[in-house]
């Protein structure tokens, strides 16, 4: 559907979901995420199955590898609010193997050129947990900048972490 120079960016299919619930599964993948309440595979896949097709208002895609095809992660715009020009981005790369790669770097500048080029955005912003170093670099290097802290804003493990609000505006891509 997208292409970039790692990755293609694709509505996510039914078969999918083994993928999608044995990353929110995996303690390492969903360490710095609100990843909710347990479910099982079949209560995901009902759940992605009865999800809103994709809009203007949330569009998720799923990030697959240019070399093999290989679903990897997904990426999502959401909240869009077309008044306003702007929305929030989602990112999840779940193949653990495949961190490191710049394969999220990737994703995110072919989801934010979608956004600015296609649905006529002038910002999107994001929030990330400010002891997830390795996030907060990928989303720098593509021209993210830090606007904000919430304080204490997302626990785990019993410790209370601080969130960075991040936003990157029309012409800022790198």
């Amino acid at each position: 559907m997208f292409t970039g120079t790692k990755v293609r960016l694709r509505p996510l299919e039914p078969d999918d979901g083994p993928s999608l619930w044995r990353w929110g599964a995996d303690p390492e993948v969903v360490r710095w995420m609100n990843a909710g309440y347990p479910e099982s595979l079949a209560q995901l896949t009902k759940r992605h199955l009865e999800r809103d097709t994709n809009s203007y208002a949330a569009t998720l895609l799923g990030i697959e590898t240019l070399d093999d095809g290989k679903l990897v992660g997904a990426i999502r715009l959401r909240d869009t609010q077309p008044e306003l020009g702007m929305a929030q981005l989602d990112l999840w790369i779940g193949e653990k193997d495949q961190w490191g790669k710049g394969l999220a770097s990737d994703a995110m500048r072919v989801m934010c050129r979608y956004g600015f080029e296609e649905m006529r955005l002038h910002r999107i912003e994001l929030w990330v947990v400010a002891d997830n170093v390795a996030a907060r670099r990928v989303y720098e290097k593509v021209g993210f900048v830090q606007e904000g802290v919430a304080r204490d804003g997302f626990r785990r493990g019993g410790k209370w972490h601080d969130m960075v609000m991040m936003g990157l505006l029309e012409g800022e891509l790198r």
